[in-house]
């Protein structure tokens, strides 16, 4: 069984393809089948969630394409930018998911956001996409190897501890154990 616990660049060339949603994306680690249908099981530090296009590198130096799965989604559409506006603060206020697109937003499936968003004059249809939806505000913005300072300029991952944007002073030790790996029966 292929193990994965690193990232490559996104620009690397991949062997395999794991097709996952989003809700199995944000698993820090598990057991998994490729498209392939080999199995790989991953771990990586707790909160890290795997992004669309993003490349795991497994032991024996296979590169693994992640793919988000189409999965039932909510479509948000409004008639004036404030309206949406409107829309993506009552969701981010609610710690909801969104995925930004040019002209709405996108989702995952729930019929109470739906008859609130409804309430606020905006359109919602059903729709079954990819899911990838913003990262965390707070986490450290990078993708492939976080650099010193945890930015790159890409996908949002949590931050390395010791690193400058580690809101814990160091010298005081984690608040957690750090992950051990765990052998996938």
């Amino acid at each position: 069984m292929l193990f994965a616990e690193s990232f490559t660049d996104r620009e690397t060339p991949a062997s395999d393809r794991l097709v996952l949603p989003y809700d199995a994306r944000r698993k820090s680690r598990q057991r998994v089948t490729l498209a392939s249908g080999e199995e790989m099981g991953y771990v990586f530090p707790a909160g890290t969630v795997l992004r669309h296009g993003d490349r795991l590198l497994t032991g024996n130096g296979c590169v693994i394409a992640v793919e988000a799965a189409p999965e039932a989604l909510l479509e948000v559409r409004a008639g004036d930018p404030l309206q949406l506006i409107r829309a993506a603060y009552h969701l981010g206020n609610r710690h909801v998911p969104v995925q930004l697109g040019e002209y709405g937003l996108l989702l995952q499936a729930d019929h109470v956001l739906a008859e609130m968003l409804l309430g606020l004059g905006c359109a919602v249809s059903e729709v079954e996409a990819p899911f990838d939806p913003e990262g965390g505000a707070y986490g450290a913005h990078a993708h492939g190897e976080v650099r010193v300072d945890g930015h790159d300029g890409h996908d949002y991952r949590p931050v390395r501890p010791g690193a400058m944007s580690d809101p814990h002073p160091s010298g005081h030790g984690p608040h957690r154990s750090p992950a051990k790996i765990h052998e996938f029966k």
